[in-house]
């Protein structure tokens, strides 16, 4: 029988989380000596993730009954996406040149290419990790994780439903997805911290970046104004009222393309994908507009608070027992999660890409639209778009690419 978590009701779980963002703001922004120390070797983002999870591996809230990220992840992140884009530069990304986009395919190809070979090098050793038939398939599993990591939960569901994955190998799956990828996360972070002594050792150029970085810094520093309430309701009423229209779209388009089957496996009969798309052409159409100059009341700090009550949420589904309870398939992400990293890191230093290609390029690709604008930012709040916009592209190809990654995992399997 299972025990029913401590805390069911989910205003109450909302409040928690947000007492523990405001904590980790609040110290990671400390003079205090401790902390400053302490947030020198942790990132903060890191903890956002992780304080939650604490609940949730405790019992005191229950990740998987809880509504918060479903509401997080329907109603703040687009509303979150419109604000991030809304003061987007787009003559100014594409200055950036074609590395970023380079650095997303490599990563994608990286997880493509990284499940079957992690089943291949397991099966020498443990065949019986990688083995299983039918459903509960370990190969199965591993196609949802792919879907994850190359697009989102949209492509994941998409995965579980094509490949007929078991309830039991899925959910285990879940666990090994959010844990593998979180620790991934926690070292691009690190690697963002240290991104200019990088990219001085291995000769990239960033000139483009620090072009990009001082304009906004220009700009927001000759613009920024002290927001009132009515430009808050503004900031607000774009938010949400493109939010509103991204689901009535996607309420519009999705029943449109679920005529044609065969269309599935690109996402397009998922709600959520036509929903951030729809959210990122209204964030993108309005940067051409004046509803541009609403940044200067701080719309992408707002965008960024809904952003991070989604990153909390998305914690709350980690239970870091997982690990000790099927150790076997988390060595098998773990080497999955490094054939990926492994290749992006060579191919950056092939092409002398920046540390930000590399990063956000990888982060688009495993976290999606949720994450890759948080670790774009942790280069420079201006960034954030980039990753908004590689995280949606692999929406566009997540299904696809997973799909195919599973019939090379279903060719090596024992």
């Amino acid at each position: 029988m299972e025990h029913q978590a401590l805390i069911t009701n989910d205003a109450t779980v909302l409040g928690l989380l947000a007492l523990i963002l405001g904590f980790v703001f609040y110290t990671s922004s400390s003079a205090n000596p401790f902390w400053k120390k302490f947030y020198t070797y942790i990132p903060a983002l890191l903890m956002c993730y992780f304080l939650p999870s604490i609940l949730n591996t405790l019992g005191i809230v229950d990740g998987e009954t809880s509504k918060v990220y479903f509401v997080a992840s329907r109603y703040l992140l687009p509303a979150c996406l419109v604000l991030l884009i809304l003061s987007v530069d787009l003559k100014a990304i594409w200055a950036l040149g074609p590395k970023a986009l380079i650095m997303f395919l490599v990563g994608t190809t990286g997880i493509v290419i990284g499940g079957p070979i992690a089943i291949m090098i397991v099966s020498t050793f443990a065949p019986e990790w990688v083995g299983g038939q039918g459903p509960e398939a370990v190969w199965r599993g591993m196609t949802t994780i792919a879907g994850s990591w190359i697009g989102g939960g949209a492509n994941q569901a998409a995965m579980k439903e094509i490949y007929g994955v078991g309830g039991g190998i899925f959910s285990a799956m879940v666990t090994v997805d959010v844990i593998v990828a979180n620790i991934w996360m926690a070292v691009l972070l690190i690697l963002a911290g240290n991104a200019k002594k990088i990219d001085e050792k291995t000769g990239a150029d960033t000139s483009a970046i620090d072009e990009l970085k001082l304009k906004v810094d220009k700009y927001q520093s000759e613009n920024a104004k002290m927001p009132q309430l009515n430009n808050y309701m503004m900031i607000i009423g774009i938010g949400f009222g493109a939010t509103g229209f991204a689901h009535l779209f996607a309420d519009i388009v999705t029943p449109y393309f679920k005529q044609f089957p065969e269309l599935a496996k690109f996402s397009l009969h998922s709600s959520f994908f036509w929903m951030i798309v729809c959210a990122t052409a209204i964030g993108i159409i309005l940067s051409f507009t004046k509803l541009r100059s609403i940044e200067a009341y701080g719309a992408s700090k707002v965008g960024s608070s809904f952003l991070y009550v989604l990153v909390a949420s998305i914690g709350l589904h980690m239970d870091i027992t997982e690990i000790f309870k099927q150790p076997q398939l988390f060595i098998i992400g773990g080497i999955w999660m490094l054939i990926h990293a492994s290749l992006m890191l060579i191919t950056a230093k092939v092409i002398r890409a920046p540390l930000f290609y590399m990063a956000v390029g990888s982060q688009a690709n495993v976290g999606g639209a949720a994450s890759a604008p948080v670790v774009a930012s942790a280069f420079h709040p201006a960034l954030a778009p980039v990753g908004v916009l590689l995280a949606v592209f692999g929406y566009a190809i997540g299904t696809f690419a997973a799909w195919f990654c599973g019939q090379l995992m279903q060719g090596v399997a024992p």
